[in-house]
């Protein structure tokens, strides 16, 4: 049996993790056509879209481009705007700027020319913060100015970037397109049981509407209920409440005041006593809400604290809360099932990571799928190693924001207790504190966060770096060139850049130019 070929693929969950997984696979499969492997999503008509993250990274344009969605269609279906990165607000030590930008365009690739070094030694100017030394895009998305223009090609822009969109729209957007354009079956229906084979492996689920289904290869796609990999194959869920404290979120939409009310480039991250709030600004409404501990806020304190920020408007408006499962399953694939997006792991939304390693984990599995079930080891071993990664990576990412923070509330002074600071984070810090960022500490292909993505965080938040051996950067003309180029650009992009509403009002009229 195990020389049998994979020949189907079933997707038991939708929303966004289920349809673009299951999208990636058929189009890199050909579904659509004679003798390719045949993907079928199984979807509750029952369970809503949670829709937490409705935040993205540029590499999402290089996913729609390749399942041959046109971006103009992608931003009216999702409500979509554009995203240049996240500000953000009163994370830093007291004496510092109130805020700080974590931008997707540098002038320079760090790991080809380190400019760090020669800002630390005050070579773009004393009173220049990092982000607005290395990159215009900062000062752009202040000015709430789009980072492409009309004649701009699609999916190429001036300055990277990447989106915000409605989750909910987003994942009906896949689901029709996964049908109509890739040859995905659709199945409605509710999972009643999972049946397993004699070696543990999946034999078949159970479903009220649609019976019993089988195929070769099953995804999860369940959320935190993880019911094939979690609850069925009994895979083991490794919290890490211990280091990332926040454990639930309040969310409110929030509609714009005018239908043609500015619209946030960047996602805005504002610090509070026990958490975060995030804002994020589609075309009809915001998205906000407030990540926070449970165990230094009460649940009706924490929508209180949210509804003052957002203000009057949010009176007439509802709140969801919602409980976060913090951590990631011992394994991700087992057997012939692989978990891709809540069911295999969730940390709060602080850098919109969610979306990106469902993208990740699809383009992985669509790779390394094997064409025989005798292979389908190597690939779980393969795909396990670099998830847990991955995971581990983000993990200590989102740990460095709080470990640098300088606020004094019970809940911040926790959070960066040298204890809860997972070793590896504790490592690089230290070393960081005498010499710059290197690409080497970098040197995993499946890296995460890149190097520029540490440094816009690390000086955005005060940290304390005093060179060993400032002689050894001796690049200093090389160095203020591109500093001068930042300041050129900077300028020249204000004259040049629309403002995020008139572009997407040019878009949904005109379209990209097919040039």
């Amino acid at each position: 049996m195990q020389t049998e070929a994979i020949r189907s693929v079933l997707v038991v969950g939708g929303g966004t993790a289920g349809w673009l997984t299951a999208a990636n696979l058929a189009q890199s499969f050909h579904s659509a056509g004679q003798g390719a492997i045949r993907v079928t999503l199984i979807e509750s008509p029952d369970i809503p879209t949670i829709g937490v993250g409705e935040g993205t990274w540029p590499t999402m344009r290089a996913t729609l481009q390749k399942l041959g969605i046109k971006e103009e269609d992608f931003l009216r279906s999702c409500n979509a705007t554009f995203k240049q990165g996240t500000k953000f607000v009163n994370w830093q030590h007291s004496e510092l700027p109130a805020s700080y930008h974590h931008l997707f365009t540098s002038v320079s690739d760090p790991t080809q020319f380190n400019l760090a070094p020669y800002w630390l030694q005050g070579s773009a100017g004393d009173a220049i913060p990092y982000a607005s030394a290395v990159s215009a895009q900062g000062v752009i998305a202040e000015l709430g100015l789009a980072p492409k223009k009309i004649t701009n090609k699609a999916y190429e822009g001036v300055l990277n970037y990447a989106y915000h969109l409605d989750a909910g729209k987003f994942a009906e957007l896949l689901k029709n397109h996964a049908q109509q354009k890739l040859g995905v079956q659709f199945i409605s229906a509710n999972v009643l049981d999972v049946s397993l084979a004699t070696d543990g492996s999946i034999a078949a689920i159970v479903t009220d509407r649609a019976g019993t289904q089988q195929a070769d290869f099953y995804v999860d796609c369940t959320g935190f209920q993880s019911v094939l990999l979690g609850k069925a194959m009994g895979v083991g869920f490794c919290s890490v409440a211990d280091t990332l404290l926040t454990d639930h979120a309040v969310t409110i939409q929030v509609p714009h005041p005018a239908p043609d009310s500015p619209v946030n480039a960047c996602t805005h991250s504002t610090a509070q006593a026990a958490g975060w709030i995030w804002d994020i600004g589609l075309t009809n409404r915001r998205g906000v809400g407030y990540v926070y501990s449970s165990d230094y806020v009460s649940h009706d304190e924490a929508e209180q604290c949210l509804r003052r920020y957002i203000g009057p408007a949010a009176d007439a408006l509802a709140a969801r809360k919602l409980a976060m499962q913090v951590g990631y399953r011992e394994k991700f694939w087992h057997k012939n099932c692989v978990a891709i997006g809540l069911s295999a792991a969730f940390v709060e939304p602080l850098e919109a990571s969610a979306i990106f390693l469902i993208e990740a984990a699809a383009n992985m599995l669509a790779d390394q799928l094997p064409a025989l079930k005798q292979n389908l080891p190597l690939a779980e071993h393969k795909f396990n190693t670099s998830f847990l990664f991955r995971w581990q990576k983000t993990i200590d990412f989102i740990k460095l924001h709080y470990a640098l923070s300088g606020r004094t509330e019970p809940f911040w002074q926790a959070a960066r207790a040298k204890q809860l600071i997972p070793q590896s984070l504790q490592d690089v810090l230290q070393s960081w504190q005498t010499q710059p960022v290197s690409a080497y500490d970098f040197a995993h292909v499946y890296e995460p966060f890149p190097m520029e993505s540490y440094q816009y965080v690390l000086y955005g938040m005060g940290f304390k770096q005093q060179l060993a051996d400032p002689q050894r950067y001796r690049q200093g003309d090389k160095a203020a060139m591109y500093f001068q180029r930042v300041q050129q650009l900077t300028k020249q992009l204000q004259q040049e850049l629309p403002a995020q509403r008139e572009l997407l009002a040019k878009i949904y009229q005109y379209g990209f130019s097919a040039l």
